[in-house]
């Protein structure tokens, strides 16, 4: 029986490193697949920049992204994930928009725990929400979503505004909290990345600008010690998801 695009992503992410060019259009994404990557990232910023002409600073409704997002994800075959801001309200608000995400073909979405209007994740100025309130708006996702392998990722913009530690603790609670992966947004280092890599015991997802595959794997600010195994495969529970971003904020 042929998988769904959530199924099929989550085979990617069990099998390694899988690396998602962020696209801002269809006709973008359509590169992206004949390229011949196996999934397909829709950035909020590439959707703000290039589509109304304004910063990633939260000024797209879920409407207008759900349209855009649907275009793209209906022009591929391969799985599409795409950024949903803060979720666009509350933990009613965010429910309804993952039955719109699903209803128009994406594979997956990420959720950030920034205060409303939020803003760009290499931004300065951001501030989050506390994390009860981010743990209803996973657990309204997931209570939403029709398909149990439509993606759920928690992103955290924590380390922006709390140290290291505080950074894990949050997203250690949103794994507890049902999250599929985890979005640690703006670490400070290569050694924040592993050191977070080794804290959190789920698909990670990071944004790169200006790697290539082979450093993306081994080289670049997601390097970790042991990550990968003799085979080639990555060792332990971690499953990265990389993410290289057109845009800039």
């Amino acid at each position: 029986m042929q998988r769904t695009r959530p199924g099929r992503l989550r085979e990617l992410i069990a099998k390694g490193t899988v690396m998602i060019p962020g696209v801002p259009n269809a006709a973008i994404a359509r590169q992206v697949e004949r390229a011949g990557f196996d999934a397909v990232y829709i950035s909020g910023a590439g959707l703000a920049n290039s589509t109304a002409g304004v910063p990633d600073i939260g000024l797209l409704t879920s409407t207008e992204v759900t349209q855009l997002a649907g275009y793209i994800a209906n022009a591929v075959k391969i799985p599409a994930i795409v950024d949903a801001d803060t979720g666009f309200g509350g933990a009613e608000n965010v429910a309804r928009t993952i039955r719109e995400f699903e209803r128009t073909g994406l594979a997956g979405c990420h959720i950030e725990d920034q205060e409303f209007p939020k803003r760009c994740g290499h931004l300065a100025g951001k501030e989050i929400v506390d994390v009860d309130e981010m743990i209803a708006k996973i657990k309204a996702a997931l209570r939403a979503r029709r398909d149990p392998e439509f993606l759920i990722i928690a992103r955290t913009d924590a380390r922006a505004v709390e140290d290291f530690d505080s950074t894990v603790k949050r997203a250690r609670s949103y794994v507890e909290a049902g999250a599929d992966g985890i979005f640690p947004e703006a670490l400070q280092s290569a050694e924040e990345f592993k050191a977070f890599a080794r804290e959190i015991k789920a698909p990670l997802l990071a944004n790169t600008i200006g790697l290539d595959r082979q450093d993306a794997n081994a080289h670049g600010t997601l390097r970790t010690a042991r990550l990968r195994s003799e085979r080639g495969k990555l060792a332990g529970d971690w499953r990265p998801i990389i993410c290289p971003r057109p845009y800039r904020c």
